[in-house]
């Protein structure tokens, strides 16, 4: 029976649980399902569903290699990821931003006529938890950069001479400001969207649909 759920995979911390209420109004069984528990597996067969706690970075995987048939994940992690997924619905949770940032003192040394002139940024060094995001947006300005990947606190990097800039995602800003950097550039917003496995949304397009709609009315995006 297992392999007849419908199985969405969440993700751990404050975004899953954003996403579990947001589900329950949609009349998703949610009862004693948590993010933040050593349980990993929860099951509701009188439903007909059960869910996967991941890492946010792995929920592209298990929805493209087909693991899991519905997944919540941020914007920012789809984009990483370059999984082969459908982007159903904007949940419109979990805002925040990728930025180009700098230094403030280098900020001031790019600016041409009041704006940030990041070709003055040509062939420099990048440093990010989102190599392809970086990638992708310096290819668009037709600048070559060398983008170093960290794994986190890159806020250092250019407090230490790793890099020239960064490129993160921010929610305040705060982060920055208390490491006297500042951004230049806004990349994309990003929030929290349903995404499905291809052949899943094509072979269960009937018992998927109506959940979509209802996701939709939940979060205000008509339909």
């Amino acid at each position: 029976m297992s392999s007849n759920l419908l199985t969405i995979a969440l993700p751990k911390g404050k975004l899953g649980e954003e996403a579990i209420a947001v589900l329950g109004q949609a009349g998703l069984p949610i009862e004693g399902l948590k993010t933040d528990s050593r349980q990993l597996l929860f099951e509701y067969p009188q439903e007909n569903c059960r869910y996967i706690i991941c890492r946010p970075t792995d929920i592209p995987v298990y929805v493209d290699h087909g693991a899991a048939d519905l997944g919540v994940v941020g914007k920012d992690t789809i984009e990483e990821a370059g999984a082969d997924v459908f982007e159903l619905v904007d949940l419109k949770f979990g805002f925040c931003r990728f930025v180009v940032a700098l230094p403030e003192t280098s900020a001031q040394a790019i600016m041409v006529e009041g704006k940030p002139d990041l070709r003055k940024l040509n062939h420099k060094r990048v440093a990010s938890k989102f190599p392809r995001v970086a990638e992708k947006y310096f290819m668009s300005l037709g600048m070559q950069v060398e983008v170093i990947k960290l794994h986190g606190n890159i806020e250092l990097a250019p407090r230490v001479g790793l890099a020239e800039m960064i490129v993160d995602i921010v929610s305040t800003g705060r982060t920055l400001k208390e490491n006297q950097l500042v951004a230049v550039s806004d990349i994309f917003s990003a929030t929290a969207r349903l995404i499905a496995n291809r052949v899943s949304y094509r072979m269960e397009y009937q018992r998927l649909e109506p959940l979509v709609q209802r996701l939709k009315q939940v979060v205000g995006n008509g339909g």
